[in-house]
C-alpha cells in the first residue's frame, strides 16, 4: 500500500509543481493546494499505514493506532484552509484592481 501511496504522492507533486510554474495566478493557487495535499499524504504514509484499535486506555486491545500523525495532519489541514482563504481573497482583490490574473502582466513584462 505504501508503494501505491508513493506513486500517488509523486503524481500530485509533479502536477502541483507544473501548475505553480504557470502564468495564471489561479493555477498557482491550485498548485499550492495540490502541493499541500501531497504533503498531507506524505505525513500519513510515513506514519506507517497501520491498522489497530483507537487509542482508548480502558480497552484491552492488542494493537493501537498512533493518534499523533492524525493530529498533525488535521492541524496542517486547518492551517492550509486558512492560507487558502487568505490567498483566494488576495487573488480576487488583485483581479478587481488590475483586471488580470496573468503574472507577467502584473509584473509589467511583455510577451515575447
Amino acid at each position: 500500500m505504501e508503494i501505491l501511496m508513493s506513486v500517488v504522492i509523486g503524481i500530485l507533486f509533479a502536477v502541483a509543481v507544473y501548475l505553480m510554474f504557470s502564468r495564471n495566478i489561479i493555477r498557482v493557487l491550485i498548485g499550492t493546494l495540490l502541493l499541500s495535499h501531497s504533503v498531507h499524504l506524505i505525513l500519513f504514509t510515513m506514519a506507517g499505514l497501520q491498522r489497530g484499535a483507537p487509542p482508548l486506555l480502558f480497552l484491552e486491545a492488542e494493537a493501537y493506532a498512533d493518534p499523533l500523525p492524525q493530529a498533525l495532519i488535521l492541524t496542517a489541514i486547518v492551517i492550509n484552509f486558512g492560507i487558502t482563504a487568505f490567498v483566494s481573497v488576495l487573488v480576487y482583490r488583485t483581479y478587481q484592481e488590475h483586471k488580470t490574473v496573468d503574472l507577467y502582466d502584473l509584473r509589467g513584462e511583455k510577451d515575447e
